[in-house]
Formats: C-alpha cells, structure tokens, sequence
C-alpha cells in the first residue's frame, strides 16, 4: 500500500510521514526531494531555471511513477501537488493508494510558517503576520477543494505527532 499525505506547507506531511513509516515499516518518501534529486537541481532553482510549468510536469512524472511502483511507501505531496493536472485523480483511483489531508488551521499554520518563512520560496517574501495570514487563507480557499477528496481528513491543530500517527493507523485499520 502506498499513503500519501496531503495537505499546506506547514501541515506537517513530512514529520508525519518519516514517523508514520517508521510505525510501518515503510520507506518514507519525500515527492519534492524525488525532483530535486533527479533533476539535481533545488526546487526554487527548478522554478527559477525551468519554470514552474516544466516543474509541475516532473511532479505529475514523478508521482506516476511512485504510485505505479506498488511498494509500501509513505509519500508526503508538495502542497500545490494535488492542485495540478489530473494529480488527485491519480491519487485516489488508485486502488493501492490511501491519502490523508492533513488539515491544519490558518492560525496553526501561521505559528508554523512565521519562524520558518526564510526556507520556504513561496513565502519568503512576506512581511507582516497579517500578509502571511491573507496568504494563508487565500492559498486554501483555493485548494481545499483538491485536498478534501482525500480519503481521509486528520485535523492536527492541538495534537501531537503521536496522536496524528494514531489517528491515519486506525483508518488503516
């Protein structure tokens, strides 16, 4: 089976995922560090060098090629992932595949993201907690959408890594 976790940048796929794989004893699987391994290149350095058009192309590439492996892998998504192209279609119709929305607040993500904006290029740029909130909040009105049709929905605000990990494990069940 192969679970990918969906959800904003600040959600917490990847801390999610490596201890989610670890209580599995699946391979944990980062789709952003998949590009930049294979196109040797940074994600800002894909977008600023190719494009984001070419970029959003090697994403739906890469994902195929995870998803049809059929190897027990825990994949965390970048968070425009499912916004593009048929990404989510390949996701859920795909019978060995379960996806979780990792659900976070505007609030939650905005204590997550401030301290951390240098890292992330999509944010970088912003400056004030207000700016970052609007940002926030227009970027999942946007992608809601796609990230509900998930299977699953865990709301992380308040909770732990432990009790996330529980939570995606008794859906599996």
């Amino acid at each position: 089976m192969i679970i990918v976790l969906v959800g904003y940048m600040g959600s917490g796929k990847s801390t999610i995922g490596r201890e989610l794989a670890t209580v599995l004893d699946y391979d944990f699987v980062d789709l952003d560090d998949i590009i930049a391994e294979n196109e040797n290149l940074s994600i800002p350095e894909i977008f600023s060098q190719k494009g984001e058009i070419y970029f959003r192309k090697k994403e739906t590439d890469y994902l195929k090629n995870i998803i049809s492996s059929k190897i027990k892998i825990v994949l965390s998504l970048g968070g425009g992932t499912p916004c593009y192209g048929n990404n989510m279609d390949l996701i859920i119709n795909d019978h060995n595949v379960r996806s979780f929305y990792l659900k976070t607040s505007i609030p939650e993500l905005l204590k997550r993201l401030w301290e951390e904006k240098h890292k992330r290029p999509l944010i970088s740029h912003i400056k004030s907690k207000e700016n970052l909130t609007e940002f926030i909040g227009k970027h999942l009105f946007e992608r809601s959408l796609f990230y509900s049709r998930s299977d699953y929905s865990i709301v992380t605000d308040e909770k732990t890594v432990s009790e996330i990990v529980e939570q995606i494990l008794l859906k599996l069940i």
